[in-house]
């Protein structure tokens, strides 16, 4: 966005968009409605587009200003946490930190590293977006996060995507499952049994698909699901096994389930950080992204 545009520009078009009145957001302003009228004008020069839509009775983001408005909502949060903030030094600094992540990541994963990172920054915020991967890639790009945890596959020249680590696909079983006594299984062993998966919109069902397709191997399921972990409540119910990133399960002391290494051939995702390419992340976003990985990789 040009250097031209001004906070100001920025409040005024949120304003409109949501009290949808120019006399409601100039009173919530305090500014006369010509003056907003004047500084919504400026910001569409600056973007060269219409970015609202006006009648008599109704006003309401054209679609430019529909995919700006959560990147603008998210700059003015972060300038006014910047505010706020600046008084603070080292580790009473606040800010706030968003971020679209895995919904598997997001459960399992990220909790633990947000709760180191709060122990040495205990006055920065997070807003976490937990969204499957092609919706993940989508608010990076909008500007609507400052970066994504995600799986590789993103082919937009304007996102750039750094590997953290290999997360495999694992069995999932009750413990009173005979296949709990083995060490680890191939995939042939899996056939015997009621196997529940996710549905083939997910992106973790293409990449195994396709990794097991390679190697002449479809998976029979009987049940499909949407959510992984929804498969995980059905596992527990005894109602079959499952196959799921290893990310997406539960800590070893769990009291029912267990998961087994499934080999010949072994298949993993990749995780990484889907940033936006040449962009830059708060002060607050650099620092949890320095303990993110520092954590992953250890």
């Amino acid at each position: 966005m040009s250097i031209n545009c001004e906070i100001l520009d920025l409040r005024a078009f949120l304003g409109v968009v949501e009290l949808e009145s120019f006399n409601r957001a100039a009173d919530a302003l305090h500014m006369s409605q010509p003056a907003l009228s004047r500084r919504i004008q400026k910001l569409e020069q600056v973007i060269g587009a219409p970015l609202l839509e006006r009648t008599t009775r109704h006003v309401s983001p054209t679609a430019l200003g529909t995919e700006l408005v959560p990147l603008v909502r998210r700059m003015l949060e972060e300038f006014d946490g910047s505010l706020f903030a600046v008084r603070d030094v080292g580790p009473n600094r606040g800010g706030l930190v968003t971020i679209a992540c895995l919904p598997t990541a997001a459960f399992y994963f990220l909790p633990t590293v947000i709760r180191q990172f709060n122990e040495d920054y205990p006055n920065i915020r997070f807003r976490i977006l937990d969204l499957p991967a092609t919706d993940g890639l989508r608010a990076v790009a909008s500007g609507e996060v400052e970066f994504g945890i995600n799986i590789m596959g993103t082919s937009d020249p304007d996102l750039t995507f750094e590997r953290l680590a290999e997360d495999p696909f694992v069995l999932a079983a009750r413990k009173d499952h005979p296949l709990a006594t083995k060490q680890w299984v191939e995939w042939a062993e899996l056939e015997p049994y009621h196997l529940i998966t996710v549905h083939r919109s997910s992106g973790n069902r293409t990449l195994l698909d396709a990794a097991l397709a390679k190697s002449n191997i479809k998976l029979r399921w009987f049940y499909e699901v949407t959510h992984l972990s929804t498969s995980l409540g059905l596992v527990e119910a005894g109602l079959g096994i499952s196959v799921l990133p290893r990310m997406a399960t539960p800590r070893e002391d769990h009291p029912f389930l267990i998961t087994r290494p499934i080999r010949n051939p072994e298949i993993s995702r990749t995780i990484g950080v889907v940033r936006r390419r040449g962009g830059t992340l708060s002060p607050a976003a650099e620092r949890f992204l320095e303990m993110l990985i520092g954590v992953w990789g250890a």
